[in-house]
């Protein structure tokens, strides 16, 4: 049995061989996890590759919108779920590699010793439809089934990280540099002054009012008329709208009917981008149901959070955009 404790203490921009089926199954519990991470089909089809760690998944955002601590997992080479095994779910969530199911490149590869197919079909079998079981609920006739990924177990599979714990920003360096690691540190700081003085000190003496940067501040009307709709499809080329543009259809909680504008959205405002899909379904992390969104709701190839409003977090989930704050080119 391959040991599930390996260290391989990996890097980003190493290149490593994610392991073969069986050896991968061998690490696994009796609900198809590791350190109650699970490993999930849509993983299967990466078996044999050779793929790059772009970052350690030392620390991730959770279900609960806090920071949470992870041991031995990666990133690669940007492979995200596709949702094949779980209800077609369009989320788009970078997938978490355990050191244990990796090996360095310049290790001997192993045979697969089984043919794929059969494996894919016993793994989802054994591991996909107990997990779906032991999830807050059982799928009965007419109710909605709910589901187990990777990002519904994030709170078993970590810990909770909290910012004193001086030793994530070593980790923090290695993914970042040195140079975005200390900008975020000194945002961080400002930002929780601010908060402190919306708390403490009356109107006068706040800056900018006790907003945390970078100042978002809608400014639409209850029942101010949106932009018209750009019917948006995959492959379309869009131009993220201004700041000054998107904050007009921001109310003063920064929602565009029911969907945030978030801080690390500011920084694509003016850029070009293609729209990488319409999302009309996803998982929501904290129930583990089906989500089904019948308002515009876009993701754009290549712009992901970047984590620097967010401690750092190297997950680089894709944000969600409403037509009303894009505009179509040529």
């Amino acid at each position: 049995m391959l040991d599930s404790g390996e260290i391989l203490d990996l890097r980003p921009g190493e290149s490593v061989r994610v392991r073969n089926p069986q050896e991968i199954f061998d690490t696994l519990d009796e609900n198809g996890t590791l350190e109650k991470l699970p490993f999930m089909p849509e993983m299967l089809r990466y078996c044999g590759q050779v793929l790059t760690v772009t970052k350690r998944a030392d620390k991730t955002c959770g279900p609960d919108h806090g920071l949470r601590r992870m041991t031995n997992t990666v990133f690669l080479s940007n492979v995200r779920c596709d949702g094949g095994a779980h209800g077609g779910c369009q989320a788009a969530c970078r997938l978490y590699w355990k050191e244990a199911w990796l090996a360095r490149v310049d290790s001997a590869p192993s045979s697969n010793g089984h043919n794929l197919g059969a494996q894919q079909s016993e793994f989802v079998k054994r591991t996909l439809l107990p997990a779906t079981a032991r999830s807050k609920a059982v799928p009965t006739a007419g109710s909605d089934v709910v589901w187990a990924c990777q990002a519904t177990e994030l709170p078993q599979a970590s810990t909770q990280l909290h910012g004193w714990h001086l030793t994530q920003y070593i980790a923090d360096a290695r993914n970042w540099g040195l140079v975005k690691v200390a900008r975020v540190m000194l945002v961080e700081v400002f930002n929780r002054i601010q908060s402190l003085s919306r708390r403490h000190l009356p109107p006068y003496l706040r800056f900018r009012g006790g907003r945390t940067y970078p100042f978002i501040v809608g400014t639409a009307k209850k029942g101010a008329a949106s932009p018209g709709k750009l019917d948006l499809q995959p492959g379309d080329r869009v131009r993220i709208r201004s700041k000054e543009d998107i904050v007009r259809t921001l109310d003063h909680t920064n929602h565009t009917r029911g969907l945030s504008f978030d801080a690390e959205m500011v920084k694509y405002c003016g850029r070009v981008a293609t729209v990488r899909a319409r999302v009309n379904r996803l998982i929501d992390e904290e129930t583990g149901r089906m989500v089904h969104i019948k308002t515009d709701c876009i993701i754009l190839e290549g712009v992901t959070c970047a984590s620097d409003y967010h401690r750092l977090c190297p997950r680089g989930i894709f944000p969600y955009w409403r037509e009303a704050w894009l505009e179509k080119v040529a």
